[in-house]
């Protein structure tokens, strides 16, 4: 596994990383036994670099990473986490010092720990991104001890832009994949003139780039995939990367030809997304150890050629962008 530069941060992580909202939550049902199995199979497999959130299960994501630092005290990893959806409704206005600081504490009982790694503002609203005030307090969470660093979790490019104005900010996690190559544009020209870490996030589009859905695919009550198709819950580039279900299938057989011999599309998929050297670290999730053995060893893929490259990217000029480029 090799590791990256997460910005301005210090910190050295995975390039492959371990995303665990599906532990937590919104993915179908995942037992604790299986939620741990998975993530002892990331550290195992290199993983140094861990990304949650407070509203993932409702902070059960954040306990069983707790638990995990308990079962493996000589492994040093890296915990990102993040804070503001749990707001209700999830306004600008609620975006207070005290709510953030609230959110904070709260985020801290449940990781056990005294200081947070590195903490997101999740998702916010498009005003936020105005308010002095809110960085601000960020500023203010750093210097009481809180927290160590903190960044921003982004839904648009025009967000990420924005949000790296603020000099306190030094990482944007932003949806980046083969269905989402907006970023790697202006964005990414200036996050690397900034030192500023990316955390690239849905990188498989929700499981539709690792090959294996179909038509007759069907997901749990409880799983985004099913309730959240339309953006009936949360912004709709979250389930799919945006892409329409059909229009994402057919996408991935005009993308199965490109597979390495040997490798698995999720694995590509990923291989894709550490072709840019704006990226710190990728965060694929998974349920079972098999997905993270799966995910890891992208790292080891050879890097893609020219060709592989240029495909990829009229693929999503024929599929994808007509559909994403300019809503995201």
């Amino acid at each position: 596994m090799r590791h990256r530069r997460l910005g301005s941060t210090g910190y050295e992580v995975s390039e492959v990383g371990f995303g665990a909202w599906a532990i937590g939550g919104s993915w179908g049902d995942v037992t604790d036994e299986d939620a741990m199995a998975t993530l002892h199979a990331a550290l195992d497999d290199g993983v140094t670099f861990i990304d949650t959130a407070d509203v993932y299960g409702d902070g059960r994501s954040e306990q069983l990473i707790a638990r995990l630092r308990r079962e493996r005290p000589g492994d040093p990893f890296v915990v990102a986490t993040k804070a503001g959806r749990r707001l209700d409704p999830h306004v600008a206005s609620g975006f207070t010092p005290e709510n953030m600081e609230a959110f904070v504490d709260r985020s801290l009982d449940n990781l056990a720990v005294e200081a947070i790694d590195l903490l997101q503002i999740h998702c916010p609203p498009p005003e936020v991104y105005y308010r002095l005030d809110v960085f601000a307090a960020m500023d203010e969470l750093v210097a009481k001890g809180k927290v160590l660093h903190y960044g921003v979790s982004v839904e648009k490019v025009e967000e990420a832009l924005k949000a790296i104005e603020y000099p306190g900010v030094e990482t944007i996690q932003i949806i980046f994949n083969v269905f989402r190559q907006r970023p790697a544009g202006l964005f990414f020209r200036e996050a690397m003139a900034r030192d500023i870490g990316v955390i690239a996030r849905v990188p498989l589009a929700s499981g539709m780039l690792t090959g294996k859905l179909t038509p007759d695919s069907t997901f749990a009550a409880d799983d985004h995939r099913r309730f959240n198709r339309h953006g009936e819950s949360f912004d709709v580039g979250e389930t799919f990367a945006g892409v329409p279900y059909e229009v994402g299938l057919e996408a991935v057989e005009a993308i199965r030809p490109l597979v390495p011999a040997g490798a698995t599309m999720a694995q590509l998929a990923l291989a894709w997304i550490l072709m840019f050297d704006a990226v710190s670290t990728v965060i694929p999730g998974g349920r079972r150890p098999s997905q993270v053995a799966d995910n890891t060893a992208a790292a080891a893929l050879a890097p893609l050629d020219a060709v592989t490259m240029e495909e990829l990217r009229s693929i999503y000029d024929s599929y994808a962008a007509p559909h994403v480029h300019q809503r995201w």
